[in-house]
């Protein structure tokens, strides 16, 4: 599942067009701007979170206006500004490495990943995330890993330590306490308000 998540962010392949999607967050919204795309005649090359590339039958590029409408409706928004591409592309990125890790430790921080798979000095792209957003990159992480944790902590199977120690919290402490700074509880709580209370928020509403 994580190959077909990951974008990192590669050049389209000639003749190819990329499209960059906003609110993309999920495998299930991989199958629908695929089958979206496709019902509007594109031939459909790759797609996955926060991008597509696809061909036209006569190379030509893709009419947007019918692809902007279509994604709209689906609850997807068609990106066309550069500075709206790139934080698009910093949510995409930081949402699959806390959400889809790969297997195995994590040898890179956040700061020096997003370097890495965009290209870009992270000093810019703090700057254009926070004016952009309205908050940090680092509260946006911090959201991201609280949300993974709920989720982790409903399904039952780990201990907080578990659950602190795979989201690379120094300690439970750690993690207890940015957990509280979120939802005004702690992770043990949580735990005990039981299964009706781990519905988790749509990442629509933290993006």
């Amino acid at each position: 599942m994580n190959s077909q998540l990951r974008s990192g962010f590669t050049l389209p392949a000639p003749g190819t067009h990329r499209l960059l999607i906003k609110n993309m967050v999920c495998p299930q919204c991989i199958r629908v701007v695929t089958e979206d795309l496709t019902a509007l005649g594109l031939q459909v090359q790759r797609v996955v979170l926060g991008e597509a590339d696809v061909t036209t039958a006569d190379g030509q590029a893709p009419d947007l206006e019918p692809v902007r409408n279509t994604l709209l409706a689906a609850g997807f928004a068609l990106l066309e500004d550069p500075r709206a591409q790139l934080v698009e592309q910093i949510k995409t990125l930081l949402v699959t490495l806390i959400h889809y890790p790969e297997p195995g430790p994590r040898l890179l921080t956040y700061s020096d990943y997003l370097v890495q798979h965009l290209g870009r000095d992270y000093h810019y792209l703090s700057h254009l995330f926070s004016s952009e957003e309205g908050l940090t990159i680092e509260k946006f992480i911090i959201r991201q890993k609280v949300e993974r944790a709920k989720e982790l902590i409903g399904y039952g199977e780990l201990t907080i330590a578990q659950v602190a120690g795979q989201l690379g919290y120094s300690s439970p402490a750690h993690l207890s306490r940015q957990f509280g700074q979120v939802t005004g509880l702690t992770p043990s709580e949580f735990q005990r308000l039981g299964p009706a209370s781990h519905a988790r928020r749509s990442l629509d509403s933290l993006l």
